[in-house]
């Protein structure tokens, strides 16, 4: 079916054309200072730049990016800059590279690149959009409600509807059809212009790797040294990746199912098999009576959250446990921040990115294969969202991932990931072919470089970033002992 969003937009949808490859525009020069609160760091030093809107038109209406930069204490060892991007999309970069350096990132690394952060259009203190969502649709979160039956798709439509519309009607829409990856890829080749360097190396983290992977596409003879880390599908954040949470969620879960039956003192279960039964039972008897403004859906978030860090398992155990005797429970519950910006930029992405199913019925029919094929997420993941009430408009169909270019990535990749499923990352390394190389680990948990303890990954990427060579071929990492 046609939106109905697409009056409101009429405005602001632009007939699809080409688009440069790079600005023909003087690159701007930066004028770098203090960091506002919140992200001042140590050494962290920020400043913003002005980009197109929309970059068809290089003379036309302008947004603000913001950038950091944590540059390199070793002039002599320093052989360019690193972008990164934590994820999202959604998700505020200008305090990455704080964040990176006291995380662990390799002194090596940091004495290479000066390494930079930026906040993508839309989001945090860049030019921001929003949606105007009510603190209550701001806690509802990313997931649908878990649908049961096909009338359990078509309410949740309503509110799906009323979301698109929103956005599609609010002070920001103008933004809607520019707020995609290909115009925050666009983005970074404006920093790279901006920062006086003939080429770029990259570091993503799960969304992130789809704008990695997305940048080396457009910009194929830009990019010096990329590592994707935590990988989408070359879809990037598509229907099908939605879905792909709820085969990730069962990937993980048996991680957690051998803790806390090996820990009897949770009264869990003390088999893996009896584990997965009290998720199932706690689940369904939370969907009827939500016990401390916990309902069945946000039991099924809140552990599918909690794996992604074997670090989290113990206080997941905990949550679980005291719902079951209904104690208090020892977790955040949502909280009042106003999250209106992320939320928003990421429904203007992934909405905007790729066109999604607009029938009621094809998502009935998802929730019924899923709900069978993956239990525990699937009648959520394949449940209805804004997407399919967006607008048919686009100003450019999707990025397509592909092998042209040089072999220049690096794929980091856990098996066993809730948030970006193996089965995804090795959609993407067919996708990119000769260009890329993967590393995979015998773990759990979203996230290897640099927080993760498995050496193998560690060193492979660290190799790269500093000298440029990438295993031979693509490398399976044993698990680290005590994983």
């Amino acid at each position: 079916m046609r939106s109905t969003l697409s009056l409101a937009l009429a405005a602001t949808a632009v007939v699809a054309t080409a688009v440069p490859a790079a600005s023909a525009a003087a690159a701007e020069t930066l004028t770098w200072g203090a960091c506002p609160e919140g992200v001042a760091a140590p050494r962290l030093e920020c400043s913003t730049l002005e980009v197109p809107l929309d970059h068809r038109n290089p003379g036309g209406e302008r947004i603000e990016i913001a950038i950091s930069r944590l540059k390199s204490e070793n002039p002599a060892q320093r052989r360019g800059v690193l972008l990164t991007n934590p994820g999202g999309p959604g998700g505020e970069g200008l305090g990455y590279p704080a964040l990176l350096a006291s995380s662990g990132l390799p002194k090596e690394v940091l004495d290479s690149y000066d390494i930079i952060g930026f906040d993508p259009r839309g989001v945090g203190r860049s030019t921001p959009v929003t949606c105007e969502l009510t603190p209550e649709q701001q806690a509802r979160g990313a997931f649908a409600p878990y649908a049961y039956t096909p009338d359990d798709v078509t309410r949740e439509a309503g509110y799906a509807r009323t979301i698109a519309e929103q956005c599609a009607t609010s002070p920001t829409a103008a933004m809607l059809p520019h707020t995609t990856t290909a115009n925050t890829a666009r983005d970074m080749e404006r920093i790279r212009e901006a920062l006086g360097e003939p080429k770029i190396s990259f570091l993503g983290a799960s969304y992130g790797t789809y704008l990695g992977a997305v940048y080396a596409t457009m910009f194929p003879e830009r990019g010096d040294r990329i590592v994707l880390d935590s990988n989408l599908g070359p879809g990037g954040y598509d229907v099908t990746a939605m879905r792909g949470f709820a085969r990730g969620l069962e990937d993980r879960f048996p991680d957690f199912a051998a803790y806390a039956a090996a820990h009897p003192e949770y009264g869990l279960g003390t088999t893996p098999e009896q584990v997965t039964a009290k998720y199932f039972d706690l689940a369904e008897r939370l969907d009827a009576t939500p016990v401390q403004g916990v309902n069945g859906m946000a039991f099924r978030g809140l552990t599918f959250e909690y794996l992604y860090s074997d670090a989290a398992l113990p206080a997941l155990a905990k949550t679980w446990q005291a719902i079951e005797t209904n104690q208090p429970v020892p977790v955040p519950l949502p909280s009042s921040t106003d999250r209106d910006s992320s939320m928003s930029s990421r429904l203007y992405v992934i909405c905007g990115d790729s066109r999604w199913p607009d029938s009621i019925r094809d998502y009935q029919r998802a929730v019924t294969v899923d709900r069978v094929k993956h239990p525990m997420l699937g009648g959520s993941t394949a449940n209805i969202g804004p997407c399919a009430f967006w607008p048919d408009e686009r100003t450019e169909p999707p990025v397509r991932i592909g092998n042209r270019g040089p072999s220049n990535v690096l794929l980091l990749q856990n098996e066993r990931d809730p948030g970006t499923p193996l089965a995804g990352a090795r959609e993407l390394r067919r996708a990119l072919g000769q260009r890329a190389t993967m590393v995979t680990a015998d773990q759990g948990g979203h996230g290897l470089y640099p927080w993760d303890d498995n050496q193998c990954a560690n060193d492979a990427a660290t190799k790269f970033l500093t000298t440029g060579q990438r295993p031979a071929r693509d490398l399976a990492c044993a698990a680290e002992p005590g994983q």
